[in-house]
């Protein structure tokens, strides 16, 4: 975090000390970024989107032209439509949000319709559910949120057992809140924009600024006599920093103001003139730098006795859990584990069509009788495909088209093995096949690389580390083999990656050879120690980026093409202490 910041900062594990010691005199307070784990797009995340609709809808253009969001130059030509309306807020400003909100979609029903649509099918995080076990041995008593999500009340229900347990009120019924609080009717969680099913909402800057009255008020009442842990919230909205701000200003948080803030940055200004409002009032306050909501909670309530974990314990059981190393600082502080997990960037829309068509077989089978060049994956919602526009219609002209349109693919949908993370490895093998002079043979869990041409000089790196690459096995002169990798991908640190293993590659295996040729790859590789093999996979790493530059699945110039970004830096791990 920015230490040019003049509120005191707090570890993690500072923190989650005295939070053992508070917790029944904490609520907390949770934004759009306690929800991005679960799948739900964060304001950030919107932000960029709600930009790209407008400049879409006003510059009449292809969707395609703006379709990377990650990408610095799109980002750049948005911002610059943006900034030449001259009526909407600036970049990073706490009206952003708002103000776009409300230009791309001025009636409450289609926001709402808009707001349906992304948190459609989101679960609960291991975040939700340490909550959710906070509130069951009554240390969480009270939670206040912006969100519309109910990930909270289905994290309350796994853990209890039954949904009767956490209220929740919101903007319908602020005199049920005042009562539930009055009555100490634990745990409750308030929501300050409203219930996504409920027909009360607020996020345009409007209804942000008149904040329900009876709502705000309550908050205020509460932060005198509860201190509050602020987690995954920006400080956007002017109603609800006013109501913290009257807080202070009338002697609150007895035990405390704590900021949970993600990443390096700073806060939003309104934010650090709170906390600085709040320490010249003698408040004890705190901003905390945090990896990600979820690894907080958990952190925390391994602190915690005598609360019952276990709903909590076999959900994080069951999911594969990865940390970020930190960045390594002096001469010791060098990774001393390197993986093979590079940094990727894939398309974010494909082609959708929606027609009457069976599973993935009969797609492919389609495709395959008229002989185009397309690639296509199937999930529930249609055909997803890669491909220029007139082929992909005439693959399937003759399954009744009834929709043909752009798919968004969504970061949760790439988290698992998803119908669309099939489709961008189909996509990505195809791309490098292409334009890195290679060949694909593709298997169920990995598809395997190798050289098209080994004599090629540019193969003569890889000569050098493993001596030849290509041959014929001694047992079986029929079966021959290629120095090759295994390519696939894989989902961590909120981001995808795609992972190598250097393979030998066999062509012309059978079931009467197998044995010869898992023969020949032991003994090929059993002398690969760590250096050969770490500049092993370094020459595979340099030369699938290919300094850098965008490879194409398909090379076409209209329709809807997979454009990737392959990064030589792979990750790393190491231990945080001796």
């Amino acid at each position: 975090m920015d230490a040019s910041s003049d509120v005191p900062q707090l570890g993690l594990d500072d923190f989650a000390r005295r939070f053992a010691l508070r917790a029944k005199n904490l609520m907390w307070m949770l934004g759009a970024g306690a929800s991005a784990s679960a799948g739900i797009p964060t304001a950030s995340d919107m932000i960029w989107e709600f930009k790209q609709r407008l400049f879409v809808s006003q510059r009449r253009v292809s969707p395609q032209t703006v379709a990377d969001l990650s990408n610095s130059v799109v980002r750049a030509q948005l911002q610059a439509h943006i900034d030449s309306s001259g009526q909407l807020a600036s970049a990073g400003s706490p009206e952003e949000y708002a103000s776009l909100f409300e230009s791309v979609y001025p009636a409450e029903t289609d926001r709402r319709a808009y707001l349906d649509s992304k948190l459609n099918g989101a679960k609960p995080s291991v975040g939700h559910l340490a909550i959710a076990t906070l509130m069951q041995s009554d240390l969480t008593r009270i939670l206040w949120t912006t969100n519309f999500d109910s990930l909270v009340a289905d994290a309350c229900a796994k853990v209890y057992g039954n949904t009767g347990a956490l209220a929740t009120v919101g903007l319908d019924a602020p005199e049920v809140a005042t009562q539930l609080v009055g009555d100490q009717r634990w745990p409750i969680e308030i929501k300050l924009h409203g219930d996504f099913r409920s027909r009360r909402l607020k996020n345009t800057d409007d209804e942000l600024r008149h904040q329900d009255v009876r709502l705000r008020q309550l908050l205020v009442e509460c932060c005198r006599r509860f201190g509050l842990v602020v987690a995954g919230y920006s400080g956007r909205d002017d109603s609800i920093m006013d109501a913290l701000e009257e807080a202070v200003t009338s002697g609150a948080f007895p035990a405390g103001l704590f900021w949970l803030q993600r990443g390096d940055g700073r806060p939003l200004p309104r934010v650090e003139q709170l906390l600085r409002h709040a320490m010249a009032s003698n408040i004890e306050v705190a901003l905390i730098p945090i990896e990600n909501f979820d690894e907080t909670l958990r952190d925390v309530t391994r602190l915690l006795e005598g609360i019952d974990t276990k709903v909590l314990d076999a959900f994080s059981s069951e999911r594969r859990h990865w940390s970020g190393a930190p960045p390594p600082t002096g001469r010791m502080g060098w990774p001393v584990v390197r993986f093979n997990a590079l940094p990727i960037q894939t398309p974010t829309v494909c082609r959708r069509v929606v027609c009457e068509i069976g599973g993935h077989a009969e797609v492919a089978d389609a495709v395959k009788q008229v002989g185009v060049n397309v690639l296509v994956g199937r999930v529930s919602s249609g055909v997803l495909a890669f491909g220029q526009d007139s082929e992909i219609r005439q693959a399937f002209s003759n399954h009744a088209i009834s929709e043909f349109d752009l798919h968004t693919i969504e970061k949760a949908r790439l988290r698992y093995d998803s119908g669309e993370r099939g489709l961008l490895r189909a996509a990505l093998t195809t791309a490098l096949v292409r334009e890195r002079g290679l060949d694909a043979f593709r298997h169920r869990r990995a598809d395997l690389l190798a050289p098209q041409n080994p004599s090629d000089p540019r193969w003569a790196r890889l000569k050098a580390l493993t001596g030849s690459i290509s041959g014929s096995v001694p047992r079986d002169s029929e079966l021959t083999w290629r120095e090759g990798i295994g390519v696939r991908l894989d989902w961590a640190e909120e981001r995808l990656w795609v992972l190598i293993e250097p393979r030998v590659v066999f062509v012309g295996m059978t079931e009467a050879n197998r044995a010869a040729a898992t023969d020949f790859a032991r003994e090929r590789t059993v002398k690969r120690y760590n250096r050969q093999l770490n500049d092993v996979i370094e020459f595979w790493a340099k030369y699938l980026e290919g300094d850098g530059i965008e490879i194409r699945a398909l090379g076409i110039g209209n329709g809807v093409d997979a454009t990737f970004s392959i990064g030589s830096e792979t990750a790393y791990s190491r231990r945080l202490s001796p």
